[in-house]
């Protein structure tokens, strides 16, 4: 997905959660929201290691964020917690 699309208008306008501490800002946000078919290999890597993972993945959550790496977890990952809940 490019981070041009309109449905990711609130990366432009800077409205992210408050996560200090969070690593993702030190890569930038394209590894976060890879195209189809792209690698998320980095951007695991990085939540994986993000001492924030929890808090960012309870904020996709209740935020019922669709669209890139939110916590180390993907979309359909998410769904599927949604689900189970």
């Amino acid at each position: 997905m490019s981070l041009n699309d309109p449905r990711l208008a609130y990366l432009r306008s800077g409205d992210l959660p408050n996560l200090p501490g969070a690593l993702c800002v030190e890569i930038g946000e394209a590894a976060f929201f890879p195209e189809p078919g792209e690698s998320t290999v980095k951007a695991r890597a990085v939540c994986g290691a993000c001492p924030v993972r929890d808090a960012c993945l309870t904020f996709a959550l209740e935020n019922d964020e669709r669209f890139g790496m939110w916590g180390g977890t993907t979309p359909t990952q998410r769904k599927k917690m949604r689900r189970n809940r």
